[in-house]
């Protein structure tokens, strides 16, 4: 009996703690899965986390885009406007500009960027510094992102006279946005106390020395016109060159430049002419100050930029008037200003969201008001056939001006090694202007400095 009893008492123990044993499997089991899950989910979580922090890693840029100041008026609060409303437009794109002044300094501070191997995504540049960036093969060509017909229908709607200075045979390297000629601005109301007619500005080079005398007061108070000698000194000659029947200091490939031909000693004697007979200051007329000058009523007329149009409409306290420029032979002005660029040194991604901002920047309307608010020339036709730019021409007729020079315009100077090149024939201005040498030897020291600069790409 007690050995059945010892039996049954065994059972019913094997069963409880067999139960037990289930029970706490189950339970385990059931705990085990739980971790698991959790695990999972959090896996899962940190993996979306991490997702999304790749995907805004990868759809959010910010893109620095260095940017001169030439000229009066505050463009760098307008590209700032503009940077901001693009923001806007684009969340995920940012556009951070840096004001590396002139164009002479924003050309040495990208380059020193770029050989320091922090490569801008993009720039406004001269327009004259592409053969320099090509010979750095630093700019992605402008073709290559054109893939679609509207791309290319919006590539073909610039001025035909900007994109002289923007491509390299048939390739296009630089998009036009400031851009500008060279415009004769006059105080209306100098003219009529010298008995001008304040309506008729001088049309030749002989009317121009003739007013500018008429213009010139002996007290010294009133110059009858000033033209820049320092800064874009090779700028202002080649308007000079330019209505000589369109002759040019440089061919059209970057490789030679003509400074000792008579035509140009032609334009430079001229030049300096109207300093020897009292009409403009003797020495260096100042880029930076001209248009105070002008302002301030210290000088009648002037040679500058339509880029400080607006910044004289705004300013000027006289009706004043803007005329082309003069002529000899022929009428004719340089075009100058600065394009938009691409740099190679940058991701395909980084490239394409420029590229998209560079075609936002120069849509019709944009192009139209940034003519409007700067006094630069609308790049593109069509801006012109804006209701706001119709508008503003209406109100004021002289923004047509410098459009109307292009039928005249030409390339501005550009060649392989811009800055050395330049440098030779504004020395040789400086030279002339402040009477240390005369014009012939001046030229001739600069073109065998320019030859012995380009041979290296001939």
């Amino acid at each position: 009996m007690k050995k059945f009893i010892s039996l049954v008492l065994a059972g019913i123990m094997t069963f409880s703690l067999a139960a037990c044993g289930q029970n706490a499997t189950a339970n385990q089991t059931a705990v085990q899965n739980q971790s698991t899950a959790n695990e999972e989910n959090a896996a899962n979580e940190a993996a979306d986390t991490a997702e999304s922090a790749a995907t805004a890693s990868t759809d959010s840029m910010e893109l620095t885009m260095y940017f001169p100041v030439a000229v009066g008026g505050g463009p760098d609060a307008l590209i700032d406007a503009l940077c901001s409303q693009y923001h806007e437009e684009n969340p995920n794109i940012t556009i951070k500009p840096v004001y590396a002044g002139s164009y002479a300094d924003t050309r040495t501070k990208v380059q020193a960027a770029i050989k320091a191997g922090n490569t801008p995504d993009m720039a406004i540049m001269f327009s004259i510094d592409l053969y320099s960036l090509l010979a750095m093969d630093a700019i992605a060509d402008i073709d290559s992102f054109c893939t679609t017909d509207a791309d290319k229908e919006w590539l073909n709607g610039f001025y035909d006279g900007f994109m002289m200075n923007s491509r390299d045979g048939e390739t296009t390297y630089g998009i036009p946005w400031q851009r500008s000629t060279i415009v004769l601005y006059y105080n209306k109301e100098a003219f009529q106390e010298a008995g001008l007619d304040p309506e008729k500005a001088p049309s030749t080079w002989d009317e121009l020395k003739e007013d500018a005398k008429k213009l010139t007061k002996a007290d010294g108070s009133q110059y009858g016109i000033e033209i820049p000698s320092d800064g874009y000194a090779y700028w202002m000659l080649q308007t000079f060159c330019n209505q000589q029947s369109g002759f040019n200091l440089m061919n059209n490939t970057g490789t030679e430049v003509y400074y000792n031909d008579e035509r140009t000693a032609k334009g430079l004697e001229f030049w300096k002419s109207l300093a020897e007979d009292g009409s403009m200051p003797t020495g260096i007329v100042a880029w930076a100050t001209t248009p105070s000058d002008f302002i301030e009523g210290k000088t009648a007329m002037m040679y500058h930029t339509t880029g400080n149009l607006t910044n004289v409409k705004n300013n000027a306290t006289f009706d004043f008037g803007v005329a082309m420029l003069p002529a000899d032979e022929t009428p004719g002005s340089p075009t100058g200003g600065g394009n938009f660029y691409i740099f190679k040194g940058v991701s395909k991604e980084r490239q394409q969201a420029a590229f998209e901002f560079i075609k936002w920047m120069t849509d019709d309307e944009r192009v139209a008001q940034w003519s409007i608010d700067t006094g630069y020339v609308a790049t593109r036709p069509a801006a012109y056939e804006t209701e706001r730019m119709k508008q503003y021409a209406e109100e004021f007729p002289y923004c047509l001006v410098a459009r109307d020079q292009l039928e005249y315009g030409y390339a501005e100077l550009s060649t392989y090694n811009q800055a050395e090149v330049q440098k030779a024939i504004d020395d040789a201005i400086s030279y002339v202007m402040t009477d240390q040498k005369d014009v012939k030897s001046a030229l001739e020291e600069a073109q065998t400095t320019a030859e012995n600069i380009l041979k290296a790409y001939q």
